[in-house]
């Protein structure tokens, strides 16, 4: 581990949050085999009763076996009251505004590193872990938040905006590694959640039908769907329901005067509750030359009113060098290099120099290359609501 943690006699107590997961297991794992002095804290912060995909339960039975496995104490806690009002409830209004929120997040700055860190601390750890694919690195001037060694799982995106005094005393035991050495260690440690399958659904709620799911707690607000020369194709449920760059579950099929390409969403108009679909993947309404983001949270701040970096703007997506400007009102201005697909308010602009996580911001507003002064983004205006 790179991080920096004092010899396993003067640490004191570690907790490991403990998912159910083979990654955290690991990160447990590891942990007590280098002479710390562990525990666990398995967290369930959704409560329906009427939920047939919450996997809580399972989870929980995985990590008490894990537990029995490593002979560490596990605590249980839910902040179901706090996930509700400091996450989901964000989640739901910016969905109802159009946008579409990562409520990852947020989960892991208010209720992960949050809330619970303090719950944590309560119950006399000195330090906490987790199986998050990062890495920590404690220098002279302050802690850093590092990529993952392994660039396929790297999660600092998840983690832009945790505070630093929390990372501070946070330990990452598996960023160093690759999936497939996880789940090699965990096999031979006969840990039962060696060959889990991940998990991929959102923060504490899991996997299920997204669309039914949002539905239950949005009313439908059927609008127009309009290809770009404000041709009405059909109708939509609810701008709500969409994403800038969705393919599948638009209903529109073949249409008269139209090739047979598959439409995607290029953009929610608000005031008229439209929804505009093109049939080119690349089409210049899909691209943007820049955007705003706002109330950004750094973990290490870069100076100056202007810098060069690199930005994601959802997970999983190739690093996309920009130069950031910063705007009025603590906004900031960003300029991409070449347009990029798909640029989604509501989602974070999370930004690094090479392998250091700077932070990041919520996306508010983008810049479509067609409309952006200058070929792909090269004059983009700063002035914007400067």
């Amino acid at each position: 581990m790179r991080d920096f943690l004092p010899p396993p006699d003067s640490a004191g107590t570690i907790i490991v949050g403990l998912s159910g997961g083979v990654d955290s297991a690991v990160a447990a794992l590891r942990l007590t085999r280098a002479g710390y002095a562990v525990q666990a804290l398995f967290m369930s912060n959704w409560e329906d009763d009427d939920d047939a995909y919450c996997t809580s339960a399972v989870d929980f039975q995985d990590a008490r076996r894990v537990c029995e496995a490593l002979q560490v104490p596990l605590h249980r806690v839910s902040f179901a009251e706090q996930y509700r009002e400091r996450v989901f409830a964000h989640f739901l209004s910016e969905y109802a505004a159009g946008r579409t929120p990562n409520p990852d997040v947020l989960c892991n700055r208010e209720i992960k590193f949050g809330v619970c860190l303090e719950y944590m601390h309560r119950l006399g750890a000195a330090w906490i872990a987790t199986g998050h694919y990062a890495r920590v690195r404690r220098t002279p001037a302050g802690v850093q938040l590092l990529r993952a060694a392994d660039p396929s799982k790297d999660q600092s995106y998840f983690l832009h905006a945790v505070a630093p005094a929390a990372l501070a005393k946070t330990v990452l035991p598996i960023g160093e590694s690759r999936k497939d050495e996880v789940r090699r260690e965990a096999h031979a440690a006969g840990l039962p959640v060696f060959d889990k399958p991940d998990s991929t659904g959102i923060c504490f709620i899991g996997e299920r039908p997204f669309a039914q799911f949002l539905g239950r707690y949005l009313k439908p607000g059927q609008g127009p769907i309009e290809d770009e020369h404000g041709r009405i194709l059909g109708e939509h449920r609810g701008l709500a329901f969409y994403t800038l760059g969705q393919r599948s579950g638009l209903g529109l099929g073949g249409r008269a005067g139209a090739d047979a390409a598959p439409w995607y969403v290029a953009e929610k108009d608000a005031q008229r509750n439209a929804l505009i679909v093109v049939q080119d993947q690349d089409h210049p309404l899909l691209l943007s030359s820049g955007f705003e983001v706002a109330e950004p949270r750094w973990l290490q701040a870069p100076g100056g009113e202007e810098f060069a970096c690199t930005v994601k703007t959802r997970y999983r997506q190739r690093d996309l060098p920009c130069a950031v400007r910063r705007l009025a009102s603590g906004r900031l201005g960003v300029r991409l290099a070449a347009p990029a697909r798909a640029v989604t308010p509501g989602q974070y602009a999370v930004f690094y120099a090479d392998e250091i996580c700077l932070g990041g911001g919520v996306i508010t507003q983008r810049y479509g290359a067609a409309t952006v002064p200058g070929a792909a983004g090269i004059a983009y205006n700063w002035a914007y609501n400067s």
